[in-house]
């Protein structure tokens, strides 16, 4: 098989630093491609995390603190107006 056609193949955590540049040159940057690439992503962490024989909080608790930690950073700004300082 070419090398190009085992890089397309290859998972992102196992591409070395030399090989990012053709290694996203072949991914599918459609709106499609980008869906599905979301949609992948999304099924192998509920398969890994939610829809197991026995849980645990790991997944939800994962899910929970990326709420927490994007609600902060939409509302960064206002939070950082609001704050006191001890000179004005």
């Amino acid at each position: 098989l070419p090398a190009a056609v085992l890089l397309k193949d290859t998972k992102l955590m196992d591409v070395k630093l030399g090989q990012l540049g053709s290694w996203l040159a072949m991914r599918d940057f459609t709106p499609g491609g980008i869906m599905g690439a979301v949609r992948r992503g999304y099924d192998r962490y509920y398969n890994k995390y939610i829809n197991v024989r026995k849980g645990g909080l790991g997944g939800i608790s994962m899910v929970l603190a990326g709420y927490v930690v994007l609600s902060y950073a939409w509302s960064y700004s206002h939070v950082k107006h609001d704050r006191r300082r001890k000179y004005h």
